[in-house]
This record gives C-alpha cells, structure tokens and sequence, in this order.
C-alpha cells in the first residue's frame, strides 16, 4: 500500500512533481516510516480503536515492534494481549457481541418497516408524499425513496508500482473458478460482498448485498456439483471480527442464503475446502482455527484451535487424504482427511509466523510448498520427491513488511516445478535446469498491475490463464502473468473513507479511498482517478467550488484549483514537528477560505492554505472530527470524548475553549452545526457501550443522549436537513437511519441499501438527494423525499406590458441543480394578444441561479400576465 508520500515534505519544499506514475514531492526533510505491518496495520488499528474492539493478537504485536504511540487510546488497544488466537469469540467477547449486533441490525432492515412521511410537511413544500407504509429496508422494495449506487464502477489511470496506468477497483480477498464452466468465476471482496462474472470478469454482478455482512474471506465451489458453493464471511485479513457465518448457493453463486452462523458469528475466514471426493466434507481456516464439517457445512466441530491462514489438499481428497494446514505456530499434516493433525517440522522456521501458505501440486502430489514470514525475514520450502522439507531460493525483492495482510502461494496445476508466490509484489517462481529463476509479474517494464497481493486462482484445465485479486481489484492473464488485463469496469467495491461535495452542482464529488487514492465522480459511473496514495479526508471551497483539497494519510494535504484535475495538486501543508500525534486519517474541514486539519493541535488557514494557525489541544486529546459551520467558527471532537470550539476574533483564533463533554473517553467521530442556530449541536460516536448519538441545544453546555431506537452499532456520521432542522440522519456501521423530531425516535432509512459499513454522510439540500460511502461497497444515493413525480408548477411574478412594450423580470436564488421551465401566460382572455418571452440565466454564484425573463408585447394592446414557473426535478 505505498503511496506517493512515503515521506513527507515540509512547507518550504511544497511543490510535487506531477505527471510520473506516483506523485514525488521536490525534496523530502522528514522520513514518515510504516510501522512493522505497513500502512494497512494503522488502517485496521484506526477502525479497532474507533470502536473500542480488542486488536487482534498478531497484527497487536507487529504494531508493538514499532514503538509508535499514537493516541492514548491507541495505547489501550495495542496493549490488549491474550492467549486466545481469538479473543473476540470468547463467550461474552466483544467482537462476538459487536458481529451479533451487525447481524441483527441486517436481519432487522430486511423486515422492519416504517411511516417514511411521519413528520414531514410535504403539502407546503409543494412535494407529493410517497404512499402509506414504507419499508425502508434491503432488499428495494420498489416503494417509496431507494437508494441507488453511483460509482466508482471502476476508476482509469489507477495507480500502480511500475510504469503503467490501469482501472481500479477496490479490496479482493477470494477468487473461485467454476470447475465445470472457466468463464464463470466468483470475487469475494474484502467488505463489499460476492460477485459474479460469467465472461471471465468482463462484467460483474453484486451477489450478496442483503446478506448478514458483506465482509467476505473465502470461497469454494464443490467440484462434484459446482452448482453448491459455500462462502466464509469475514475476511481475515482485515474484518474477521464481522464474520457471519457460512453463506451457501445452490445455483452456482447467483443467490445466496446463510447456512450456519455458529460457530463463526465474529470470526473471519482464510479459506475453505470442499472435498472433491466427498462434496458434504468441508474444511475451514478460521481466525479462531481449522474447522471441519461431514454434512454439507450444517454442523462444524473444530479440529485444531490455533489461527490457521490457508489449507491444502490431496487433490483426489477423500476420508485418507492428505492435508496441509498453515497455522500461526506452524505446519501440520493430517492423512484422515483433516480431522486430527501432527506438527510438520520445517528446517530453520520459526516458533510462529505472521503468515503462513501452503500448497500441494496438483500434478505431482508429492510435492508441496510452504511460504511464510517471521518480521524482517521469509521462508520458502518445498517437499521434493523423497517427503524431505527443504528451503528453496527465494524470489529477490521480496517484502514481508505487510505479510499478515497480503500473502499466498499456489502451486501451477500442470507443473509441480513452478510456483507462484504474493506479497507486496507478485512473482511467478520456476525449476528447470537445477535453478529456481524467479520473475516478478505485479511490477514490471510496460505491463503491471495494483500491487497487494490478496489470492490468486489458476484455471485448472488451462494453467496459462491465472486471475489475482489485491488491494485494486482483480486482474487476469492468459500467458502466466507475462501480460495483465484489468477486471475492474462493473466492479463497483471500492473502498471509501470520506466524502466532499460541490453544492452548486448534483454531479460532482470527490472521495478519499483505500490504497487507490482520491477519485471525483463527475456524472460518469467510472469515477476520475485524481490523485494517487491512500486517500483521506478531503474538502470543497463551497463559494469557489474550483478549489478543492485532498489528504493522503498523517498530516498534510494538497489543493487544486482546477477542481481536482489530475496532476493539478500543489502541496500546502506547513511541517509538523516530530512526535506529533495523529490519526491515521486526520479531519479535514472546508468553509469557504477556511481549511482546517487536525491531530494533537489544529491547524486553521483563512485563506486557502496559504498561511497556517496553530492552536492547542489539551496534551491528552487528538482530533477525531471537525465542523466548521461558519469561517470563524470550528468545533472540534476528540477520541477522548472531549469537544472544543475554537473562534475567529477577526485579527486571531482563540484558544480552544472545552464545551461539556456527552460522553467521556467516546471516540467522537462526527460533528454538525445548526448554520443558523449556532446553539444546536449534534455529536455522534463509534465506541460501542454507551450512547453515540447526541444532541445540545445551548452550545454544548448540557446534551441529549438520543441513541435509543437506534441498532447497538457504532454511529460514523450526522447530517440535518438546513431546511427541517428536526430532520436527522445518521450513518451506523449497518444501515442509515432518519429522525423527523430532532432524534427522540428513529427509523431505517435504508430501501435499497447493501449492508455494508457506512462511513460518511453528505447531503445535497438543493437537490434533496443524501448520499453515503460505504467501505468496498462504493457510493449510493437517495432523493430523501422521493423524486418528483410532476412538475412544482406556480406563479412567481404577475406584470402589465403596454402596446408593443418590451420589458425584462429577473428573480433570483434558485438553486443551480434545478431544471426549471418559465413561461408567461395572459390572465384575461383578449383576441389577438400576443406576448412571447426568452429566458436568460446567469450563475452569479456556485450555488444560485438568476432568471432573467425578458416578454414582449406583440400587439397595440395592454396584457396583464403572469410569470410561470415549472420545476422538473431538483437535479
């Protein structure tokens, strides 16, 4: 997951080159290191620390080895240790508790139903209510507002480590081939679901958006009858504490259903084995260990209780075969099938690895592989002939920096000789001549692909066309990764973090994503790659909308004035001195010329980023979120709890003065202003126990708990209608949920809606439309009130016109997402009176326009007339 600031310049160095592959500063002063684990490691420690989840074990003590010591929160979570593999699913843990919840947040929005128009005044605002009963829940029902998907479907010009551009997408963690049809494979994406192609990933279709979670580790077809396919929730690499379950579809991955959730309700899945003798004989690799199941995946019993990454087979199967078992204290070996398991000792290895693959050939049984990582350094064996294990040369560049994330090996199916191993990088590894040669097929002179590797599938009857899935997506080869064909056009899994939007406009955003930098969407359902790295937070100048900003990860930022155009970006971040605390994805906020960004102090610019003010935060507090309802007003939230307000006096900001806190020690992860009632506030958080969602009406003095109603998940986002400000919106970790009476009761708000993380809200109150990111799962949007189903028609001015007399009327303040017609129409009938108009518009501003109606008189006759309007759609 590199990206283009490894280092990070200072002010005086704020000039990047542009045009190259990835974004390089002119010069670099400060070394900003990856811990051990990578950027990835920070990533899944944020979301943990977020929501008060206990790291898990490995990647907790990988973060220990860098000595970094971010947040006092931070501290709390990296120093939870436990004996178990996995501690979330002791009886009672809270990961366990935490997986429930989602599930029965997913189960309940596919039942519940609610009155969407409660509360809501439509017949004043000219707006016709949807009919009777709404269920707002997922699957769409076909009645009332439904959410629909907007993109990225794939995101040109993305970024990779060589010398080539492709489409991205987003996070892949499995990849099936159908035994019986190699046109039709399935992708379990890391948060975003099952999907299906049946051209060999031309196009794809999302299979599993209403299941329980969307969080996907593994799948299997059962070779006997290919049409059963099983899929293991909660991708262990990264969620494995959202797991489900065991998903099962009986027509070859179109529909699907949940088999049996326990044991694995807040466990993730590595890998799964369906027998190829036997197809009701299942293995599982689980974050809590092997699991074993004889009917069909009903009823498991676990078999070794240790983290186990990957499996392997004879490939003939059966209740004596051989299996290989790559576990976090080492190999095993079974003959019984994968009931009882004996250590395999591996010459030099380990007393346990970060990660561990292994593999089987399929063409010579007799050979095996095992590919593992222990810090700094990497093990590569083979089992030759004789069922001695040996170490085997290894690929050179090779990097285990991120192997508890990204890692596998696969044996070729027609060449026991020839392996192909992933890491950072790909490489495809081969004997002949009593030499291993290795070539790296991921990054290399005119033809690369995402680096990241996550798996790989190998077509079993034709070895040449293999298909890896990483970090951006999925990408074939019909030549052994000689040459790659991007698969991401329809592959709508992208994961984003924030949002920004142009409120003068309903087709343009711009988002911050996982590892495939920050994209805008600009009407088209494949977004514009703009700007490479791990896209953070980002923001929109509101009354110059051509100037935007964007973050990678840490402090600092970049600022376009070309509204984000790729190659546009200038660094304008001043340096931070070292030591400086900050989350992984600092807060930015954006009012107008006011830019703020925030971590142990904020940093506030009143013109654009041209010059920078400092302000103190208290030495235990760290900025979670920000608001800025106003140029010379800024609220910031803290991972403690704690909320300050920081002012313009109109020469200097003022210290940050502490408002009461809602609630002590909860990650604040969301602020909103009342623009016109500086007095209501609202405030939500992500930790889990106590309320997270809250609201003061007097500035932050005293607050309202208003969390009942709402599903025991963490709350991400807030947002309020400017027009109703009783009118609420939040977004939890399943679902979004709507209030009419300022939070005192709640309701789904979620027709349509795939049950994946919602992270970020934002609404569009010109064109009523609210839209929110989910992880792997892309962007959605709703028309909150529905879409118009007839014109708003009314009268906007009534004048007289003299004989032949030209004259012009202007009237100003609409908003510029409106499509509006205007005519004029006599009042009193008069044979052979004529009048005829022309409609000038001028966008004074981003966001209104001025109609300007200029009607002559075409006869020797006085007309009395009105001015009509006509609303088509508010975007």
């Amino acid at each position: 997951m590199k990206g283009p600031f490894e280092t990070m310049p200072d002010a005086a160095d704020a000039q990047p080159e542009q045009g190259g592959v990835q974004s390089k500063a002119a010069a670099y002063k400060k070394k900003l290191t990856p811990p051990p684990g990578g950027k990835a490691l920070e990533r899944l420690l944020l979301f943990t620390e977020e929501r008060g989840l206990p790291t898990p074990k490995e990647v907790a003590a990988a973060d220990e080895e860098s000595g970094e010591k971010t947040t006092e929160k931070s501290k709390k979570s990296k120093a939870i240790k436990t004996g178990a593999e996995d501690p979330g699913n002791e009886d009672g843990g809270i990961t366990q508790q935490y997986a429930q919840a989602l599930m029965d947040a997913s189960v309940k929005l596919e039942t519940e139903s609610t009155e969407s128009t409660e509360g809501d005044n439509f017949s004043e605002r000219g707006i016709e209510p949807a009919t009777g009963a709404v269920p707002p829940t997922s699957p769409p029902t076909g009645i009332g507002p439904q959410w629909r998907y907007i993109g990225p479907n794939g995101m040109p010009n993305g970024q990779t480590y060589g010398d080539t551009r492709v489409m991205v997408s987003g996070r892949v963690a499995a990849l099936v081939i159908d035994p019986s049809n190699p046109n039709h494979l399935l992708c379990g994406s890391a948060s975003g679901g099952v999907w299906e192609s049946f051209n060999r990933g031309v196009n794809w279709f999302p299979r599993t958006d209403y299941m329980p979670t969307l969080t996907t580790g593994a799948l299997a077809f059962t070779p006997s009858a290919p049409n059963i396919v099983y899929c293991g929730t909660g991708e262990g690499n990264f969620y494995g504490g959202q797991g489900a379950g065991i998903l099962r579809s009986t027509n070859g991955g179109t529909t699907w259903a949940l088999l049996t959730a326990s044991p694995f309700v807040g466990r993730g899945f590595y890998d799964l084995i369906v027998d190829r003798a036997n197809g009701n004989h299942l293995l599982a690799a689980t974050t809590g260990g092997i699991y074993e199941s004889s009917n069909g995946g009903t009823v498991w019993a676990l078999r070794l209780a240790v983290r186990c990454w990957d499996l392997a087979m004879h490939p003939a199967g059966g209740p004596a075969s051989e299996v290989l078992a790559a576990c976090s204290d080492g190999l095993y070996r079974s003959t019984n099938g994968g009931t009882t398991y004996t250590r395999v000792t591996l010459p030099g290895s380990p007393a346990s690895f970060d990660r561990l693959a292994v593999d089987i050939s399929r063409s010579n049984p007799a050979f095996a592989y095992a590919f593992g990582a222990s810090g700094a350094v990497s093990y590569l064996y083979q089992r030759n002939a004789a069922g001695a294990w040996v170490s085997i040369t290894k690929p050179g560049g090779l990097s285990t920096s991120q192997a508890w994330y990204d890692w596998f090996l696969a044996v070729s199916p027609d060449n026991h000789l020839q392996i192909y191993l992933g890491a950072i990088e790909a490489y495809r590894g081969t004997f002949a001549g009593g030499v291993w040669t290795w070539v790296t097929i991921s990054n290399k002179a005119g033809d690369d692909i995402h680096p990241d590797q996550h798996c790989i599938a190998i077509e079993l009857t034709n070895a040449n066309n293999i298909y890896i899935g990483c970090d951006g997506g999925v990408f074939g080869s019909t030549n052994r990764g000689i040459n790659w064909t991007s698969l991401n056009n329809t592959l709508g899994i992208t994961e984003i973090e924030y949002m920004a939007q142009d409120l003068g406009s309903i087709r343009w955003l711009m988002a911050g994503t996982q590892d495939n930098g920050t994209c805008r969407y600009t009407g088209n359902i494949n977004w514009d790659h703009i700007a490479d790295g791990d896209g953070g937070d980002c923001g929109v100048n509101r009354a110059n909308p051509n100037i935007v900003y964007h973050t990678y990860y840490s402090m600092g930022m970049e600022r376009s004035v070309t509204r984000g155009n790729f190659g546009s970006f200038s660094w304008i971040f001043p340096a931070v001195p070292a030591g400086y605390s900050n989350l992984f994805y600092p807060p930015v906020e954006v009012n107008n010329d006011t830019v703020a960004m925030a971590g142990s102090t904020v940093y506030i610019s009143r013109n654009q980023g041209t010059a920078w003010s400092n302000i103190a935060l208290p030495a235990s507090c760290v900025a979670s979120s920000m608001y800025i309802p106003n140029p010379n007003t800024v609220l910031v939230g803290c991972t403690n709890g704690r909320i300050f307000r920081i002012t313009w006096s109109g020469a200097a900001w003022s210290a940050a003065v502490a408002l009461t806190t809602p609630r002590i020690g909860a990650w604040i992860s969301d602020i909103f202003v009342d623009a016109v009632n500086l007095n209501r506030i609202w405030a939500t958080s992500t930790s889990l126990g106590g309320g997270r969602v809250f609201r003061s009406d007097n500035a932050g003095v005293t607050w309202v708990d208003l969390s009942a109603g709402l599903p025991n998940l963490p709350i991400s986002s807030v947002q309020v209608d400017p027009g109703n400000a009783n009118r609420v919106w939040v977004a939890a970790d399943v679902g979004v949920y709507q209030s009419f009476n300022a939070g005192a009761t709640w309701a789904a708000f979620a027709n349509g809606l795939p049950n994946a993380l919602a992270v970020d809200l934002l609404y569009h109150h010109h064109a009523r439309v609210l839209r929110v990111a989910l992880r792997n799962r892309g962007v959605w949007e709703i028309p909150v009130d529905g879409v118009l189903t007839a014109p708003i028609c009314g009268v906007q001015w009534n004048g007289t016109l003299n004989p032949n007399q030209t004259q012009t009327w202007f009237t100003f303040n609409w908003p510029a997402t409106w499509h509006m017609l205007w005519t004029v129409m006599p009042v009193t009938p008069v044979p052979g009176a004529k009048i005829t108009c022309k409609v000038a518009v001028e966008r004074g501003g981003a966001e209104y326009a001025t109609y300007w109606i200029t009607v002559t008189n075409l006869t020797n006759q006085t007309v009395n007339f009105q001015g009509r309007y006509a609303i088509l759609s508010f975007y």
